[in-house]
């Protein structure tokens, strides 16, 4: 199975990889990626089954984790390494943590739904039903003005919506609305951020709430006036967030804090 990646920055430098959104790909972290590269190492794969990674293999969270764990070791050439994921990719890292749970410094969880939604599969039916909407070009422009899309990558994002077959879509929201969080979480010993947008289903806060309740090590966010995606609604916002929090472990004033 071939993951396909990109990279940035200087190798010797601390790494951050970036873990893309379900429908996304790794160019949904362009404007983290201009900000952060001069000074760390960026490492930005497309998630098994999404964009350049599209494989005739079913997707799995537990088996995406396991390569992009994999690839960390390959590419680290730093003491710190930084992960940072949104929605599906949130979900990949939280995996990735229950695989090797002293392996990342650093974990930055944004939107992770850890909620598994009862009844899954015979929702993921009903959601397949609605599966040829992803090539309607109107749908793919609301769901793209909810995630905070820009118009400039809205071709993209349309294209790669169109290449994802129906057995490997309903495949992906199978895995998203029954994941759960690993039974060892609370053996992670990496710096924990957990953030989620304010406008975001109550759901997805209550998601974040269990994430942070379930280790010690958690400071969790919740990010006013925003929803699902607040690195493309606001990149110069989730920087500082970011930044600051690496850099500093401060969590900076305008966020409203969890604990």
């Amino acid at each position: 199975m071939v993951l396909h990646y990109k990279e940035y920055g200087q190798q010797q430098s601390p790494l951050i990889v970036f873990l893309h959104g379900g429908g996304l790909s790794g160019w949904m972290w362009d404007e983290q990626v201009t900000y952060f590269s001069p000074n760390f190492h960026c490492l930005v794969p497309d998630i098994p089954g999404q964009g350049r990674s599209i494989n005739e293999s079913p997707f799995t969270i537990a088996g995406a984790a396991e390569q992009i764990n994999d690839l960390i070791e390959q590419k680290r050439q730093h003491d710190t390494v930084a992960v940072v994921g949104f929605s599906l990719g949130a979900q990949v890292l939280v995996a990735m943590l229950g695989q090797r749970p002293h392996s990342i410094d650093f974990a930055m969880i944004n939107s992770a739904l850890v909620k598994s939604i009862p009844f899954a599969k015979t929702l993921t039916k009903t959601i397949g039903l609605a599966y040829p909407l992803m090539k309607s070009r109107s749908f793919s422009k609301i769901q793209a003005k909810s995630m905070y899309i820009k118009k400039d990558y809205w071709n993209t994002y349309y294209d790669e919506s169109c290449r994802i077959k129906k057995e490997a879509f309903t495949q992906l929201m199978n895995e998203n609305m029954s994941f759960s969080l690993p039974s060892n979480f609370d053996k992670v010993s990496s710096n924990l951020l957990v953030t989620v947008g304010a406008k975001e289903k109550r759901i997805m806060r209550d998601s974040m709430k269990n994430i942070v309740n379930s280790n010690a090590n958690c400071r969790g966010v919740i990010i006013p006036k925003i929803g699902h995606g607040c690195s493309l609604a606001n990149p110069l916002l989730f920087n500082q967030l970011l930044e600051q929090w690496i850099e500093h472990d401060r969590v900076i004033s305008e966020k409203i804090e969890y604990r």
